[in-house]
């Protein structure tokens, strides 16, 4: 399944989830999809991102919802994974699941009594939150080169369009 279609799937599930253990799921979900990103940019992606994205691909692989009964019975989604149309709006649609997951976090935090599945969220939302930071920085890379591919495109004209002074006659 394509990158952006996987994130909008996990979205809605993330949204329709209820109860601390499907929010704590569906934010393994979302942590296993950052990573599977992560991991495909580290190998393939641009070359100013690998760094960031392979640290991606590493944060919370020891998430605890691991042994979820419904993340057992279905996989991890983030395994349907095929590809990446664009890589700007595949990470901000990232972003946008990492952030709506450790909001669901907090209120999963806020509302339980069980110390145990207190610290797992604790842990869940820190791991969402180094993911979202990781992304954040590949798109400001991503925004940093823009300016260099535009003056790339324009050749050595810094900007100015047209033929050069000494092709345009007296």
């Amino acid at each position: 399944m394509e990158a952006e279609r996987l994130i909008e799937v996990g979205r809605r599930a993330l949204a329709g989830s209820r109860g601390a253990l499907g929010v704590m799921a569906e934010a393994w979900q979302a942590q296993a999809v950052a990573r599977a990103i992560g991991s495909r940019l580290a190998v393939c992606g641009p070359l100013e991102l690998r760094s960031e994205a392979r640290a991606l691909g590493e944060i919370g692989a020891g998430c605890s919802a691991l042994d979820h009964p419904s993340v057992l019975s279905g996989g991890a989604r983030a395994a349907q994974l095929s590809g990446m149309a664009e890589v700007r709006p595949t990470l901000s649609a990232l972003a946008l699941l990492l952030s709506e997951a450790g909001i669901a976090l907090v209120g999963v935090a806020c509302d339980t009594g069980e110390d145990n599945l207190y610290w797992q969220c604790i842990e869940a939302m820190d791991a969402a939150d180094e993911s979202l930071d990781r992304v954040h920085g590949m798109l400001r890379r991503l925004s940093e080169r823009e300016p260099e591919r535009e003056r790339d495109r324009d050749g050595p004209y810094d900007g100015i369009r047209g033929p050069a002074a000494s092709a345009a006659g007296p």
